[in-house]
């Protein structure tokens, strides 16, 4: 066998030995899928649970009247709470937020959605995004809950028997309104939006480790080029 034909074999016997490529931190990857989707989960669950809750004592109530809020409405104590309103010229609770109420399943649907996308699709620079949607979905409950408690308590109807200045019942602990001590806490349903935050959390930090390790971490713009556990995944072009 001569020269040549012997360094053709000896190449294609390296070829035929050297070890398959496999993508980087594939662990990690579906890792990062994991977490995302256990968020989503979580936020799912949410949807059926309870919200807020607000508690109000009063000598004439020692015991308390309790309103809850969820995303598709109120419940408890609410007949007799709306009767206390009207005395004081107070629109009743399950006047607010009408229009969230209709779009909160949507708004969870598109959160679940949007985490999955961004998790899977945002290239490095934009890998930050896979956050928002989960931030963003409690930020707005809570805002949106305190603009209906301000408009609620002061807008209060001038021809109504009792008269009371303009409140603002509290969000968040203790509050008095006339006589009444209010109290209010999150619920199961805001807990367990929070876990599914911070399942994020370590999905976005697990995320930017697998970026940083991957071999096409200096060309991936907005778009992650594999979609981050597909074919190729890691695997320079």
């Amino acid at each position: 066998m001569n020269a040549s034909a012997t360094h053709v074999t000896s190449s294609l016997s390296v070829l035929n030995t050297a070890p398959a490529r496999k993508p980087r931190n594939l662990a990690l990857r579906w890792a990062v899928v994991g977490l995302a989707l256990a968020a989503v989960v979580l936020y799912a669950v949410s949807y059926t649970q309870p919200w807020w809750n607000i508690t109000l004592f009063a000598p004439q109530y020692p015991k308390g009247l309790s309103v809850t809020i969820s995303l598709t409405g109120v419940s408890g104590d609410v007949g007799e709470i709306n009767t206390l309103n009207h005395y004081i010229g107070m629109a009743k609770l399950e006047e607010a937020a009408p229009v969230e109420r209709r779009l909160a399943g949507w708004g969870v649907a598109a959160v679940g959605i949007l985490v999955l996308a961004l998790s899977l699709l945002s290239g490095r620079r934009l890998s930050a995004l896979m956050m928002v949607p989960g931030m963003l979905f409690p930020t707005l409950f809570i805002v949106d809950n305190m603009y209906w408690m301000h408009r609620f308590g002061n807008n209060l109807d001038p021809k109504a028997p009792l008269k009371i200045p303009p409140f603002t019942p509290s969000m968040f602990g203790e509050g008095v309104i006339a006589q009444f001590r209010t109290f209010a806490t999150p619920q199961l349903g805001f807990w367990l939006v929070l876990v599914a935050l911070g399942l994020l959390t370590v999905a976005f930090y697990l995320r930017r480790r697998v970026c940083a390790s991957c071999s096409r971490a200096g060309s991936c713009g907005a778009v992650c080029p594999s979609a981050l556990v597909g074919p190729g995944a890691g695997l320079a072009r």
